[in-house]
């Protein structure tokens, strides 16, 4: 399945609980989680000390910032949906946002996506995604939550 393009707010909310989509595979290597740590100042050795994260956790491997998890968000979105005919696009929010297991170190994620809600509020197009944060493998979620979105079109 392509990208999938969205040209109103008519056309948005044919999608009402429908499944939109799936993105691609995204690997949460090292090199990634020591930047997300250098970029939120968060340096906490279960994320950036390999050797001490093989020795002390269960994981036997260092594992992704819960945040960091988060953040490719927006990158696997545009993976997954285009919406053509707006000025701007404001992320509004996160509801029922729930971690429900570490990304360890080398592991690929990817998300999918639903449309649990569309509303126009005077013209602007207000949509919340069901999304779940994949972890590849595996049967349980990195994270699921509604992120909602604000879309102005023209």
């Amino acid at each position: 399945m392509g990208k999938l393009i969205i040209n109103s707010y008519d056309e948005f909310a044919t999608y009402l609980g429908k499944e939109l989509g799936c993105s691609d595979w995204l690997q949460i290597d090292q090199d990634r989680i020591n930047m997300f740590a250098d970029a939120t100042l968060d340096h906490q050795w279960i994320h950036v000390d390999v050797e001490r994260a093989k020795e002390e956790t269960p994981y036997k491997s260092t594992i992704a910032h819960g945040y960091l998890t988060l953040s490719v968000l927006p990158y696997l979105w545009a993976q997954i949906i285009e919406v053509r005919n707006i000025k701007m696009l404001v992320n509004y929010g996160m509801d029922k946002m729930r971690f429900g297991q570490p990304v360890i170190t080398g592991s690929r994620v990817r998300m999918t996506t639903k449309l649990h809600n569309i509303q126009n509020l005077r013209g602007i197009c207000k949509v919340e995604i069901e999304f779940k944060i994949e972890i590849e493998g595996q049967r349980k979620p990195a994270l699921e939550g509604i992120a909602s979105f604000l879309y102005y079109f023209k």
